[in-house]
């Protein structure tokens, strides 16, 4: 039973062509610790089983579905996801990533009990347990945000009033999004609060980040130069 005393937190989680992965990633933000949750999954025009995963296995669980007849790509379906949400606080999750059970009491805790808005925490690289960020973590954020981007976008935890106000995401970017909202966050003088505490799994193989490497490295070098990308 939700603790009504909880703010809702919205998840949201796009998935294109990923249903070997998406269970696990399911799973995990709906075995949270944190129970006020609602998990918003659009699936992107997927060839392959995904929807039918979503409608069988997952229809009676506590999960809002849609889907696209076409691929829009990250950017759009973030935005349509945010829009159908309804919590106090949106939270990201990737497809292929896996939330550790007290990550959104976590963060949720932290906004709460702070003037923060918006934060996101470090992670564990599947299958190494590297933690990353390294070194950059410590560094000023807004000295690393000239080079790169410093946050996880996948456990960003956010006030959906704070998102809406700098516009959502930057539907110009089809890929490098997140630096873009960070970028766009930092210039509306909006901190994001970086937790040192490993709460996320990241999967760094054969993901969007490494399968399109060159076009993730042209419109972040439009974010950095703050151009608009015409790709």
């Amino acid at each position: 039973m939700n603790n009504p005393e909880q703010p809702l937190v919205s998840v949201v989680m796009a998935t294109y062509n990923n249903a070997k992965g998406l269970e696990a990633s399911i799973e995990s933000i709906l075995s949270q610790t944190y129970k006020n949750i609602e998990l918003l999954v659009l699936d992107d025009g997927s060839g392959d089983d995904t929807k039918d995963l979503l409608q069988n296995k997952f229809r009676q669980k506590k999960l809002r579905i849609f889907h696209n007849e076409e691929n829009i790509g990250l950017t759009k379906c973030l935005n349509k996801l945010i829009e159908f949400s309804n919590g106090k606080y949106i939270a990201r999750q990737d497809d292929d990533d896996i939330s550790l059970p007290k990550r959104i009491e976590i963060q949720v805790k932290k906004l709460e009990n702070s003037n923060h808005k918006a934060c996101t925490t470090r992670a564990l690289v599947k299958d190494t347990n590297v933690k990353i960020p390294g070194l950059s973590f410590y560094m000023p954020s807004k000295l690393v945000m000239k080079i790169k981007n410093p946050h996880l976008h996948g456990t960003l935890l956010i006030e959906k009033d704070c998102l809406e106000t700098v516009g959502k995401y930057n539907e110009n970017f089809y890929y490098a999004q997140d630096y873009k909202l960070f970028t766009d966050l930092l210039k509306s003088n909006i901190p994001v609060l970086k937790i040192n505490q490993p709460l996320y799994l990241l999967n760094t193989k054969n993901n969007i980040s490494t399968k399109y490497l060159e076009e993730q490295n042209y419109y972040a070098d439009c974010v950095r130069k703050n151009l608009i990308p015409h790709l």
